[in-house]
């Protein structure tokens, strides 16, 4: 069979749409003729709004400017960051449990080229960079020619790549001086287009994302390999190719957020603002919709479960709620995300009859 370069997702993946009008068009990006995505994003939309109207009725600060900024130069970004290409990974069929673990490694990496160069803020970047599409590397070919199970491949290279990160900053923080550099501190406290440039990199990532997978041969080969690899291959689509892209993206995206780590820090480090980063991620690419089996997912549900993840997490540190809790929080809700998938496809547990 002639190998051809694009392929429809399966009909059971796609819901069928109108075809004409530029409305069409916007309504097609958010996800509004699928009822399941309609009624899921509704859902996120009123928890936010109640977490909200809750914790502003208690300190009312909570919606303030200054409160959002700290919030948004906070762990926001890193889990959106995250969250967004671990979206994408599960569409194609996969998973990375390995994107913290990345994000320290780069940001690590880049603080130890800083501080060997003369505190070179171009060269700590592009090594910060390099190491994370290396991460993506290193996990595509595993689970692509090692024919390892995406879960355990990357669950190993967690391991590995902090192991790393730990050894090369002798399991501490690591260079200083980000303060002093241009880079770093547009990073920090630059804007763009009036929006704070952490925050603007996290829209564009988004944006970028949504007209990947909406408008594009590439994303409709990347939804038809996650509902149906077999008829993708069949149709021609190079299967280990886009597999392989995808983990690049997830790595290269995973050291950006390992760079604005280390401008917000004024360091690396393998621990600390990335622990339990991989259990953010894959909860938000769940909130949003995407199905833990693959081939379904959008970038409006995985938007709105980061501002959802954002004020619940914010909201407790105004409430001063025990930071504990939000790890059992963050469970509670990627628990409650995979069980509706599970309704919604009418899938049983191992040993309960129908």
């Amino acid at each position: 069979m002639t190998e051809r370069d694009t392929v429809t997702a399966p009909q059971t993946q796609e819901p069928a749409e109108p075809k004409t009008g530029s409305g069409t068009a916007v309504a097609k990006t958010l996800g509004l003729f699928s009822n399941a995505d309609r009624v899921q994003n509704l859902i996120l939309l009123a928890v936010i709004v109640i977490i909200a109207a809750f914790v502003t009725s208690r300190q009312p600060a909570f919606l303030t400017w200054n409160n959002l900024s700290v919030a948004v130069t906070g762990t926001i970004i890193l889990f959106g960051l995250t969250g967004l290409v671990e979206l994408l990974v599960i569409i194609v069929g996969g998973l990375d449990i390995s994107v913290g673990s990345i994000v320290g490694l780069s940001s690590v990496t880049g603080a130890l080229i800083w501080t060997h160069t003369g505190q070179s803020g171009g060269l700590a970047v592009l090594g910060a960079l390099g190491v994370g599409l290396l991460c993506g590397l290193a996990n595509g070919l595993l689970i692509i020619y090692g024919r390892v199970n995406p879960f355990i491949a990357t669950l190993a290279t967690l391991a590995a790549f902090k192991g790393i990160g730990q050894v090369i900053s002798d399991g501490g923080a690591i260079g200083s001086g980000f303060s002093s550099n241009p880079i770093f501190i547009f990073l920090q406290r630059g804007s763009i287009a009036g929006l704070p440039t952490q925050l603007f990199i996290l829209v564009i990532v988004a944006l970028a994302l949504a007209f990947l997978l909406r408008y594009t041969d590439i994303g409709r080969n990347v939804y038809a390999i996650g509902g149906n690899p077999t008829a993708a291959r069949l149709a021609g689509v190079s299967i280990n190719r886009y597999v392989l892209a995808v983990y690049l993206v997830v790595g290269f995206v995973a050291a950006i957020a390992g760079v604005i780590l280390m401008a917000r820090q004024g360091f690396g480090q393998q621990t600390g603002s990335v622990d339990g980063l991989e259990l953010k991620a894959v909860t938000v690419a769940a909130l949003g919709g995407a199905s833990l089996r693959g081939g379904r997912g959008g970038v409006l549900g995985a938007v709105l479960a980061i501002v959802l993840l954002g004020f619940l997490e914010n909201g407790m540190n105004v409430l001063n709620i025990n930071t504990f809790w939000q790890n059992v929080a963050q469970g509670t809700l990627l628990l409650i995300a995979v069980i509706a998938q599970q309704r919604r496809r009418k899938d049983r547990a191992i040993g309960i009859p129908d």
